[in-house]
């Protein structure tokens, strides 16, 4: 078998297409196997934990059973029947609604493969029922449908080369060069440690992506702020100033000039700054919750108001930025510090009653394991992070890309969105495991002086500034109706709106392009159901009428600054700066 490094043609691969098959199949599930790792556990490990808890369980009704499994006999047993007496057009089984993987005519114009099909589809409608009737506690019986649904979809027939006709087919009319590129593709994945999601050679920061002309004015050890060139003569007196999730690269606000957030804001007059958080290493393993307070958030609006020499400011932040935010400003109502007029919350958590599908991967045993390896190491992995969010719809962003990477040898498009969802940050260790333990296990922000953050018991009742509210309806990493808790959290005059789409393509939904919907305008202070059956549904982007809500409280027109930065904060270099181009790879 040729070896990495090494050159492949067609003549060798067609000498002995079994033995390149079987090779392509272990290498791929070598990086499977890499790829379905969260945590420290991989999906096959969590399954059997799960599963061995509801065969412990199940001894109280076996009922369930053995109905659950006569009746996967009897659907084998007609699948069999049309099989072997040629029905055709009679399926047992169907893909669900929304299942794209089983479209191509191969897949039903075959019987043998139509049998595999609806064989694996009977096989997991078994597994599902199974799962959904255990009966186990809230959290373990949301673990066992999850991580049976993650064994499902990685042992789908499409997965794998001798049982996907449409993989067949094509290395027969590429006479073989469709699985030399996919092994091509999958080694370079694997030297990378991540699948290819687009096509990265395509981006270049700075060039064609957060293209947004701006300066670096100001770096600590935390973030770089950037500063953009206005683009209009006037811009309000009150500045902006953007806390994006340290979770990950700030320049999704960024991507394109067609849909950028931050252009939008420049072009609507507003002094627009943005905190570019560093990509942490071993070495800043130490950096806390506080510190992303004080020497991030906190100093970022000192340095804001002595370039502008504006008393206040006005803060948008988003996700995990958002919950710093919120910290933030508890800190600064303690201090009786009113430098922040107004706050914007893009699809923030603050109370984490409900932390969506990400209750999966939180529970005392997998947070302590977590724990124990993110301190050894300093750092947790971006690698695994991505992984994670990933497995929350692993048939789009896994394995829809094994297959038409690696089995097709298909080059994935370039993709904005993608790209940026492949450039990974680390999170240090300090700050990661007072993340996870005060907010998701403890949900200490609703609690009245619970927390102490930089010195300063936090009550986030003592809030009262105006605050925008933009949660996303499909949102499965900040539920909206959790999102909601806010406005009733924070005591200010709160504006809720709920964006169609959910956690990244609701928030970035160009005005120019007009596209989705929006609620407003729903009675508050009654919970999220109420406020959404009496909301008003509008159509196009909500960014307007975010734009006109922080129009009325970013002061009057003044004469756009001719530079960026001042005599103080001198510019360092053109954005979008160095931090936010270190890579993990």
């Amino acid at each position: 078998m040729t070896k990495k490094g090494e050159s492949m043609d067609n003549n060798n691969l067609l000498s002995n297409p079994q033995e390149f098959i079987d090779y392509l199949n272990t290498e791929t599930q070598k990086v499977l196997e890499l790829f379905t790792t969260s945590g420290g556990d991989d999906v096959f490990t969590q399954f059997a934990q799960s599963w061995t808890e509801l065969a412990n369980r199940s001894w109280e009704d076996p009922t369930v059973w053995i109905r659950a499994i006569t009746d996967y006999q009897q659907s084998q047993m007609n699948l069999w029947t049309n099989l072997l007496t040629g029905k055709t057009g009679s399926s047992v089984a169907e893909p669900a609604r929304g299942d794209r993987r089983f479209q191509a005519e191969e897949w039903s114009q075959n019987p043998v493969f139509d049998y595999i099909k609806q064989s694996y589809l009977l096989s997991s409608k078994l597994l599902q029922e199974m799962a959904a009737n255990a009966n186990l506690s809230d959290q373990e019986q949301k673990k066992l449908e999850f991580y049976t649904q993650q064994y499902i979809d990685a042992m789908s027939p499409t997965n794998f080369a001798l049982t996907n006709p449409e993989v067949l087919q094509q290395a027969l009319e590429t006479k073989g060069q469709s699985l030399v590129d996919g092994l091509k593709n999958l080694l370079g994945d694997v030297d990378k440690g991540r699948i290819s999601m687009t096509d990265e050679s395509a981006f270049v920061l700075g060039e064609n992506i957060a293209t947004t002309k701006g300066s670096v004015v100001y770096e600590n050890d935390m973030f770089q702020l950037v500063q953009y060139s206005p683009t209009t003569e006037e811009t309000f007196s009150r500045p902006t100033m953007i806390v994006p999730p340290c979770i990950n690269k700030f320049y999704i606000l960024d991507l394109q000039e067609s849909n950028s957030y931050v252009k939008y804001c420049v072009d609507q007059g507003q002094t627009t700054f943005m905190i570019s958080w560093l990509n942490p290493t071993t070495e800043q393993g130490h950096i806390s919750w506080d510190d992303y307070v004080e020497k991030g958030i906190l100093k970022a609006t000192q340095v804001i108001q002595e370039i502008t020499n504006s008393d206040k400011i006005n803060a948008v932040a988003w996700c995990v930025g958002g919950t710093l935010l919120g910290t933030a400003l508890a800190v600064m109502a303690a201090r009786k510090d009113t430098s922040i007029a107004s706050a914007t919350f893009f699809t923030t958590l603050l109370d984490f009653t409900d932390p969506g599908d990400l209750c999966v991967f939180i529970d005392e045993q997998q947070v302590k394991r977590l724990e124990n390896k993110v301190t050894n190491q300093g750092y947790l992995s971006g690698r695994e992070l991505a992984t994670s969010f990933n497995m929350l719809r692993s048939n789009d962003l896994i394995w829809s890309y094994v297959v038409n990477n690696y089995l097709k040898g298909q080059t994935p498009p370039p993709f904005d969105i993608l790209y940026w969802n492949s450039d990974s940050t680390n999170l240090p260790a300090t700050m990661y495991t007072y993340y996870i333990n005060n907010m998701y296990m403890d949900n200490g922000l609703t609690k009245k002086d619970e927390l102490t953050i930089c010195g300063e018991k936090i009550d986030l009742g003592k809030i009262k500034i105006p605050c925008y509210f933009l949660s996303t309806i499909e949102d499965h990493i900040a539920p909206w109706k959790g999102t909601f808790s806010g406005t009733e959290l924070l005591k200010g005059k709160n504006e809720f709106v709920l964006g169609a789409s959910g956690h990244v393509a609701g928030v970035i939904n160009p005005a120019s392009k007009n596209r989705r919907n929006y609620w407003v305008n729903g009675e508050q202070n009654q919970g999220a159901d109420h406020w959404l059956e009496t909301a008003e549904r509008q159509e196009g982007s909500w960014w307007p009428h975010w734009a006109e809500w922080l129009k009325r409280r970013a002061g009057k027109k003044v004469a756009a600054p001719e530079t960026q930065g001042n005599d103080t904060h001198t510019i360092i270099e053109p954005a979008p700066g160095r931090y936010v181009a270190a890579r993990i790879d």
